[in-house]
C-alpha cells in the first residue's frame, strides 16, 4: 500500500504553529516578487537550504513585516496574490493565485500574513525526517508533499490504523494538521488524499478503486493538464472510468500516453523518486515597466549572481544558459546558449549580459519580467571542458569558491561587482 500525505493550506498551518491567534479565523499568506533584491539598501539575504525545502529560495526578512510594510506599495496600492488560504477563508471565496486586493473585497476580516520562507522550510525539513523514520521508504514531492511505500512492511488491514497513528504523531510533534490518502499505487493515493480533505485520512482499497475511481473527472486526476484535458476530451473521455476501455489509445500514444493509462489504472505505478535530480535551476522577477536599458542590464547582472549562488550551493556545473524577456505588451523573447566551461560567476554574468543585449529586439518598449535558467548539467568526470580556457577557469572556481564560502556566512549581498550598484540620477 501507498500513502500520500498532504499538509493542510500548509503556509498558514505553518504560521498557526507559532501564533495561535491565527486558529479558527480567515487568514491566508500572500507573496510579492521579491524585488528588494534590486536595492542597494543594505539587508541580509540568503539561500534556503535545499534539504527539506524543496525548492532554492532567497531569504529575506518578509516574515517579519507588517502588513503595510510588505503588502502596500510606495504609492500606496496593495500589492501580491494569495499562495494559501484557510479553510476559513476559503468559505468566502478566497482562492490562491488571486490578487489581495480582491482577497480583501471578498474577507473584509481576512488576516494577510507575509510569507516566512525559513519556517516553512524548518517545518518540511523535520516533517520529512519524521516520516523517514516511520516509513522505510519516502519521497518528497514538494515542499507539503510526500509519499510513503508501505509495501511488505504493513499489512493491509493494519494499514488505516498506522496512517492515524502518524497523523496523531505529526500533529503532536509539528502541530500540523494533514491529510492522508491511501491506496494500492503511488498516483492514485494522490488522487484520493483529495477526498481526504480537510485533515483527514481516505483508504480506497484495489478491490473498490474501479468503483471509487469511475465518476472521477479527469481534470482531477494528478498530471493531466488542461490540453491533455482538451485532448482527451475530443475522444469521448471525460472521467477515470472512459479512460480504463481506452488502453490501444492510450498505448499509441508511446510513454506519455501509456504513463497516463497506466497510473490511472494502478498499472506499475509502485516506484518511488528517492533521489530528486533538479534537471533546471531558475530566477526570475516582475516589476512595473522599466524602459531604462541600463537598469535592466543592472537587474540582470544581480540575478545572475543570486542565480550563482543557488548554482555553487547546489554543486552543479550547468552547460546552457537561457534568458527570457517579457514586454508590457505581452511580447515575449528568449534564447539560450551552450558553453563548454566550468561554471564561473565572472564568465556566466558576461554571457547573461549579451544575451540580454542580443534578444532585446524591442528597446522602446517596456520590460515587466526577466527570467535567467540554467540547465544540461554536466557529470563529475564525464565532460571534457574548453581546454582553451581551463586553466583560467579553474583559477575562478577557485576564487568563486572563496567568495561562495563569504556569502555563506555573511548574505549573498556581501560582495557585488561596480555594476550591480545604482547610480542616482
Amino acid at each position: 500500500m501507498f500513502l500520500h500525505l498532504d499538509l493542510d493550506c500548509f503556509f498558514v498551518s505553518a504560521h498557526r504553529t507559532v501564533d495561535k491567534t491565527l486558529e479558527n479565523i480567515p487568514a491566508a499568506v500572500g507573496g510579492r516578487s521579491n524585488l528588494n533584491i534590486f536595492s542597494s539598501q543594505k539587508e541580509l539575504r540568503k539561500v534556503s537550504e535545499n534539504g527539506g525545502a524543496f525548492v532554492s529560495t532567497i531569504l529575506t526578512n518578509e516574515g517579519e513585516k507588517s502588513f503595510k510594510e510588505y503588502f502596500v506599495d510606495e504609492n500606496g496600492r496593495i500589492r501580491g496574490i494569495v499562495t494559501t488560504a484557510s479553510y476559513e477563508a476559503r468559505a468566502f471565496g478566497v482562492k490562491t493565485a488571486m490578487s489581495v486586493n480582491e482577497a480583501l473585497k471578498l474577507c473584509p476580516n481576512l488576516k494577510m500574513i507575509p510569507p516566512n520562507y525559513p519556517l516553512y522550510h524548518d517545518l518540511s525539513k523535520k516533517l520529512c525526517e519524521l516520516l523517514k523514520k516511520e516509513i522505510p521508504l519516502v519521497e518528497q514531492f514538494s515542499i507539503d508533499e510526500f509519499f510513503g511505500d508501505l509495501s511488505g512492511y504493513i499489512k493491509d488491514e493494519d494499514v488505516e490504523e498506522f496512517a492515524f497513528k502518524l497523523k496523531q504523531k505529526i500533529k503532536k510533534e509539528l502541530d500540523l494538521p494533514i491529510s492522508i490518502g491511501i491506496a494500492p499505487s503511488k498516483y492514485l493515493s494522490k488522487l484520493i488524499t483529495e477526498h481526504a480533505k480537510p485533515n483527514g485520512i481516505k483508504f480506497v482499497r484495489k478491490e473498490h478503486i474501479r468503483n471509487f475511481t469511475k465518476d472521477i473527472p479527469i481534470e482531477e486526476f494528478p498530471g493531466i493538464g488542461k490540453k491533455y484535458q482538451e485532448r482527451l476530451k475530443g475522444y469521448g473521455i471525460k472521467t477515470l472510468g472512459d479512460i480504463e476501455g481506452k488502453k490501444d489509445l492510450f498505448y499509441s500514444w508511446k510513454k506519455p500516453g501509456i504513463e497516463l493509462y497506466n497510473r490511472v489504472c494502478g498499472i506499475e505505478d509502485n516506484k518511488l523518486n528517492l533521489q530528486r535530480d533538479k534537471k533546471s535551476i531558475g530566477i526570475g522577477r516582475s516589476f512595473d515597466p522599466i524602459y531604462d536599458r541600463e537598469e535592466l542590464i543592472r537587474r540582470v547582472i544581480i540575478l545572475s549572481r543570486y542565480l550563482s549562488f543557488i548554482v555553487k550551493k547546489a554543486d552543479k556545473n550547468p552547460l546552457s544558459y537561457a534568458l527570457q524577456i517579457r514586454y508590457e505588451s505581452k511580447i515575449k523573447s528568449k534564447n539560450f546558449v551552450n558553453v563548454n566551461r566550468i561554471f564561473n560567476e565572472e564568465s556566466f554574468k558576461a554571457r547573461i549580459k549579451e544575451l540580454f543585449l542580443e534578444i532585446d529586439n524591442h528597446p522602446s518598449h517596456g520590460i515587466v519580467q526577466l527570467n535567467i535558467t540554467v540547465y544540461n548539467f554536466s557529470k563529475p568526470n564525464e565532460y571534457t571542458y574548453n581546454i582553451f580556457e581551463y586553466e583560467n577557469d579553474l583559477k575562478k572556481k577557485k576564487l568563486g569558491n572563496e567568495i561562495q564560502a563569504l556569502r555563506e556566512k555573511y548574505g549573498v549581498d556581501i560582495i557585488k561587482t561596480a555594476s550591480e550598484i545604482k547610480k542616482e540620477k
